[in-house]
């Protein structure tokens, strides 16, 4: 048989029977001439005579050969198949949902990020002096005449950038608020140094034993730890707020003796970048 006689089988088997060529498109090849038996039709269904087809037709190697179903099996109704599906799925739901369903002990609990602000000027391009909340004009003033005094960079500061974190309120629940806190002013700090093109040596954490929460948090994000800094991998120099500073002479002069001691280091780095 050609390919257009079962072809023609097929379609006639699967109930399409008005199937033939009755007009040649302009350029399309002729369609190939072939014998038909125009025997009249059966009273067999067009169903069975598709199965017919498809047990005469040999079955592929790498899939095995299905059990047709019985030749008077009524076909399912749409609503009886609807029907069942819904009892399947009712069955096999229930037992899942109550297993997703989390106890009480096992609900998350969500963490607020830490809330601070920072100040921060770089000296010389080399010492990153690092203030919590923001510094008014009093406090950078205090802080000019201390780098005069000590002679660090003549004295002459460039411009306060100030921070605050999160960036944006209510912008997300982080699971470990501290290490999302350490990772965003590690950032911060990175970005600032690589567009100014800092060398940073060293940080200058003027906020040492305060006790206001900016403070405490802020203390926490730096880490603090043997004089280094484990989050900006840099050491630390510690003192006083500027705050603390304008209110008590007494901690002015106690200071003194720090300040001449980081004078010496910064005379000293210097030379060694030279």
């Amino acid at each position: 048989m050609t390919p257009e006689v079962v072809r023609r089988h097929y379609l006639e088997a699967m109930g399409i029977t008005a199937w033939a060529s009755r007009y040649q498109l302009p350029n399309a090849r002729p369609t190939e001439a072939c014998e038909w038996d125009d025997t009249p039709a059966t009273p067999t269904p067009p169903r069975e005579r598709l199965q017919a087809l498809l047990d005469d037709a040999p079955a592929p190697r790498s899939a095995p050969v299905e059990t047709p179903p019985p030749s008077g099996e009524a076909e399912a109704s749409p609503s009886a198949v609807r029907a069942l599906l819904g009892e399947r799925s009712e069955a096999t739901s229930k037992p899942a949902e109550t297993a997703a369903a989390p106890t009480p002990s096992e609900a998350p609990v969500a963490k607020e990020p830490l809330q601070f602000r920072l100040s921060c000027v770089c000296i010389g391009g080399r010492w990153l002096s690092v203030h919590p909340g923001e510094m008014d004009a009093s406090e950078q003033r205090l802080l000019a005449n201390i780098c005069q005094a000590a002679g660090i960079a003549g004295g002459s500061l460039p411009e306060v950038m100030f921070f605050k974190w999160p960036p944006m309120a209510n912008a997300f629940e982080p699971e470990d608020p501290l290490e999302e806190a350490r990772e965003g002013v590690n950032a911060f700090i990175s970005g600032a140094a690589s567009r100014q093109q800092w060398q940073l040596e060293k940080i200058l954490w003027w906020g040492a034993g305060a006790t206001d929460p900016n403070s405490q948090s802020l203390s926490k994000v730096l880490d603090v730890h043997e004089e280094q800094s484990r989050t900006l991998a840099l050491p630390v120099w510690q003192a006083p707020s500027l705050d603390t500073l304008l209110h008590s002479a007494d901690t002015k002069r106690n200071l003194w003796p720090a300040l001449h001691a980081l004078a010496q280091d910064w005379t000293v780095s210097g030379q060694d970048d030279h």
